[in-house]
């Protein structure tokens, strides 16, 4: 068992590798630290990559995960890490087995494959039990979520019904909604203040409509460079996932719906959903290198109605002059 109680400082921080059951961990008196924004958000990302493979994880790996391996070192106050298993990224088994060796408090969450509820609810039910807190717990948070999550419903179609909200934005705060910064009051106000400010704004249109299909991209600037071409996301994917975009009677239902850690079919009637609700003109689809999530990319071009540029990256960096021009070629193909 893991209890706020055995370990220090009071409420202690655990981090997470992935989207997983926040409300467990919220209800458990924990405070979620999604370790991929925890990475992605310092300053100095790209040497992190470059500490972790001095230590002697391979180059040949994902940079998030050595990204992730080095944040953990750079922070001694998260003290134990929830690793999904299935359903994320296949490294994430021998991260969660490197950090046990290295006397770190792991614990596992499954998402069933194939897409399961009842399998679904039993993990969910083990980790409550793990974490020590129980269904009436867990439906209090749930509760105290649901202003926060209709709020993000609000700000996404802000972005794409009326272009009042800008895709950088839209990234910036459905990416945080893994964990709400860590900090769940101060996330609600400026998601709140956001969604006001930007609803006094004036509808943007005439934009090339674009939606970014993939995990989370590396790159610092591509939305920037996206919006100087008068190029626009609408939709993201992943973030927009994490969100935890549906009206559902109950927790298992949620995690449910989730499409990402589950089978292709799902996320292709998410993306098919969104090229033809949001009017999309092309997709973005991010592949990151070392990614078994790359083998997809074959499957979207086959069944999604749009034009699709695939782009790669590696580590944290600005987007490079090869991938720069290929996105403003595809822009200029896809304007009226």
């Amino acid at each position: 068992m893991l209890s706020p109680a055995k370990l220090s400082p009071a409420p202690p921080r655990l981090g997470l590798t992935t989207t997983i059951p926040v409300e467990v961990v919220l209800a458990a008196g924990f405070i979620p630290v999604d370790l991929n924004n925890l990475f992605i958000s310092a300053p100095d990302a790209r040497q992190q990559v470059a500490r972790a493979e001095a230590k002697g994880l391979p180059r040949t790996i994902c940079a998030w995960v050595k990204g992730i391996y080095t944040s953990l070192m750079d922070h001694p106050e998260i003290q134990a890490v929830l690793v999904a298993t299935q359903g994320d990224c296949s490294y994430t088994q021998a991260l969660g087995e490197l950090l046990e060796q290295e006397q770190r408090e792991v614990l596992h969450f499954k998402f069933p494959y194939p897409r399961n509820r009842e399998r679904l609810k039993q993990e969910i039910e083990a980790l409550m039990a793990r974490l020590e807190t129980d269904w009436p717990a867990v439906a209090r948070i749930r509760e105290r979520l649901a202003p926060v999550r209709r709020l993000l419903r609000e700000l996404d179609r802000l972005t794409w019904e009326t272009g009042q909200v800008t895709g950088q934005e839209n990234f910036q705060f459905l990416i945080a909604s893994s964990d709400f910064d860590s900090d769940l009051e101060d996330y609600e106000a400026r998601l709140t203040a956001q969604v006001q400010e930007a609803a006094r704004r004036p509808a943007r249109r005439g934009v090339v409509r674009l939606g970014l299909a993939g995990i989370p991209p590396i790159f610092s600037d591509l939305w920037g460079y996206l919006e100087e071409l008068d190029a626009e996301v609408v939709f993201h994917e992943i973030p927009r996932q994490f969100s935890m975009p549906y009206d559902t009677p109950d927790l298992v239902e949620q995690y449910w719906r989730y499409t990402y850690p589950y089978d292709i079919g799902g996320r292709l009637a998410d993306l098919a959903e969104a090229v033809r609700v949001r009017q999309l003109d092309g997709m973005i689809h991010y592949t990151q290198s070392f990614c078994f999530r790359q083998m997809f990319d074959r499957t979207m071009r086959e069944r999604l109605p749009v034009p699709i540029l695939t782009i790669e990256g590696d580590g944290p960096t600005r987007l490079d002059a090869r991938t720069r021009l290929r996105l403003e070629a595809f822009v200029d193909v896809l304007r009226p």
